[in-house]
């Protein structure tokens, strides 16, 4: 039983360590001249290519009918995600790994926002679900605001002799403000494809078919963009080799088996769980970057950080709370249908 409970933990833990090395090896590609089009196109082109066998095997019992509604669908899902990796790319481009691990924290935010706009949550100011929520959203929006406009002293930094260091692979003078405003944009994105994403489940249940054309349409949109963007035939090639290296971890671990992981910890565990190790990609993204890749770490990255974090905890602890309210009112609901049925039938036999 205790193995059985430890394997969500250790599952979610790699995919948090996934997701931070994706972040950390695309920095490293587009610092060497890799266009962010382009590596979209490449990494979401090879995730494809893995998930489509994947997803066939895994839906093989149960495969609901392609219709043409939802191939529109997953394109609009396509393309709301290409959009939201296109900022976040450009994002990590211009700032550094350390403020895109922290500025992601905002998507439960902004998806509890976005919700409220199309009335899939309910906010009761009488209710302290619905307060925590509320404030964890604006601490953590105040968080972002900390950890993109104030650097402040650095507090973690390796000497200049570092190699990634020497190549200048995380410049000084990285354009941090509007880094972090393309990261912002790549949450409210990310967040709108949740939404979108909990509508196309219900009418297509089939969780990795649906990834599978995610990547499919985000590579196709990608390729027509880039070919339309960079004219240069020459960035296609994948040399140097980081460029190579990037791109098959990022289909490979960043698309295939992160989502693989998370989607098995969900179904086993609960939405609740798997966002609250969200947090651990800021400790592993400092750590990595700052021992191995001569990033920096500042005084307001730590300060915006923990600021997201703690609001991140108040919207997931609400989100928790919400939820158990619901379950004790349904085991209620059903206690009680269940007393009902004895009396009904001596009703009866006493006719």
């Amino acid at each position: 039983m205790g193995k059985v409970a430890a394997l969500p933990i250790v599952g979610m833990v790699l995919a948090e360590s996934a997701q931070a090395g994706l972040i950390i090896v695309s920095k490293v590609a587009m610092s060497n001249g890799m266009s962010n089009l382009i590596f979209l196109c490449y990494s979401n082109a090879l995730a494809a290519l893995i998930l489509l066998p994947i997803s066939l095997a895994f839906h093989r019992s149960e495969r609901p009918p392609l219709t043409f509604s939802t191939i529109c669908w997953f394109f609009l899902l396509g393309l709301i995600g290409f959009m939201a990796q296109f900022f976040g790319y450009a994002g990590i481009n211009l700032s550094s790994p350390t403020l895109s691990t922290a500025m992601l924290n905002l998507i439960p935010a902004f998806t509890f926002i976005l919700a409220v706009i199309f009335r899939m949550e309910r906010i009761d100011g009488r209710s302290s679900s619905s307060l925590a929520k509320t404030l964890g959203t604006i601490v953590s929006i105040s968080g972002a605001f900390i950890v993109t406009l104030y650097k402040g002293p650095p507090l973690l930094m390796t000497s200049s002799t570092d190699i990634l260091s020497h190549n200048q692979l995380f410049l000084e003078q990285s354009n941090w403000v509007l880094g972090g405003m393309c990261i912002a944009l790549n949450c409210v994105l990310a967040s709108s494809w949740l939404i979108v994403q909990a509508s196309v489940l219900k009418k297509y249940p089939a969780e990795l078919i649906m990834v599978f054309y995610y990547c499919f349409f985000v590579a196709i949109q990608s390729v027509v963009v880039s070919l339309t963007v960079e004219r240069d035939l020459s960035a296609w090639e994948l040399k140097p080799k980081i460029r190579l290296i990037a791109v098959l971890y990022s289909g490979v671990f960043g698309s295939a088996f992160q989502v693989g992981v998370s989607t098995w910890c969900l179904h086993r565990t609960g939405p609740v769980f798997v966002a609250m190790f969200k947090p651990l990609g800021i400790v592993i993204t400092v750590f990595v970057g700052v021992t191995f890749l001569g990033d920096t770490f500042y005084l307001g990255s730590l300060i915006g950080a923990i600021v997201i974090v703690i609001g991140f905890y108040s919207v997931m602890w609400g989100k928790a709370k919400e939820e158990k309210m619901d379950d004790d009112a349904g085991a209620r609901s059903v206690a009680s249908s269940r007393q009902r049925v004895p009396l009904l039938q001596s009703h009866i036999e006493e006719i």
